[in-house]
């Protein structure tokens, strides 16, 4: 499996934040992200599927509400 990345801006706060809980549950961040969507409760697709979800805009998936504090 060809591994991918994301990157994405923080503010120093939930940065610092997120890195704290990291270190806190003995994990690193990229860990952390992958158990948050290793979570996500999107139906499982096949490959034909996989074209017509390409093309479907980010707001039809549902994503749990996280609070910012």
């Amino acid at each position: 499996m060809k591994e991918k990345s994301i990157r994405i801006r923080l503010s120093q706060r939930r940065y610092d934040k997120l890195r704290l809980y990291a270190e806190t549950k003995e994990k690193t961040v990229t860990q952390l992200v992958e158990d948050w969507i290793d979570r996500l409760s999107i139906p499982r697709i096949d490959d034909s599927d996989a074209r017509g979800l390409a093309n479907a805009p980010l707001s039809s998936i549902p994503l749990p509400n996280q609070p910012d504090g």
